[in-house]
């Protein structure tokens, strides 16, 4: 990575232009065209330095409700299951750890009851219980990674 990409990952984390042209934006902060950064972004994308873009609200705030959930999946199971899982809207993380519970998913939806709702579904068309454990103390760290950019 150059300066220039370093730059715009700086301006992108936090401070991506609500901007008719964001890109364009961008471009004018950091001395690049528009064209330029979108490329540049589309190849850090592809190269995986960015795993994803979008904006994060705060489910409380909108008044939805969240939980972890984590499930012991047998081996013969778990490409149904991740696929059950991952059909739900409302799944914003899932991951495979090497531990007796070995499927970790983060859930949101509009009540606590549609949480419940959705893993009983889950369970019902896997087989596989679904520990859900929502949290009693919210502890959200917002991360930044300085690239270095002016």
């Amino acid at each position: 990575m150059d300066s220039y990409d370093k730059q715009i990952l700086d301006i992108i984390q936090s401070h991506f232009p609500l901007a008719s042209r964001p890109y364009a934006a961008v471009g004018a902060e950091v001395g690049l065209t528009e064209s330029e950064v979108l490329a540049r972004v589309r190849r850090l994308k592809a190269e995986g330095v960015i795993r994803r873009m979008g904006a994060n609200f705060g489910s409380r705030q909108l008044g939805w409700s969240s939980t972890l959930c984590g499930a012991e999946v047998p081996e013969d199971k778990l490409d149904l299951f991740v696929a059950e899982v991952n059909r739900h809207a409302g799944v914003t993380h899932n991951y495979l750890r090497a531990h007796q519970f070995n499927v970790w998913f983060a859930l949101i939806a509009p009540t606590a009851e549609a949480i419940e709702a959705i893993l009983a579904e889950i369970t019902e068309k896997t087989g596989v219980a679904v520990m859900n454990l929502p949290a009693s103390t919210l502890f959200k760290i917002k991360v930044d990674f300085n690239m270095g950019g002016e």
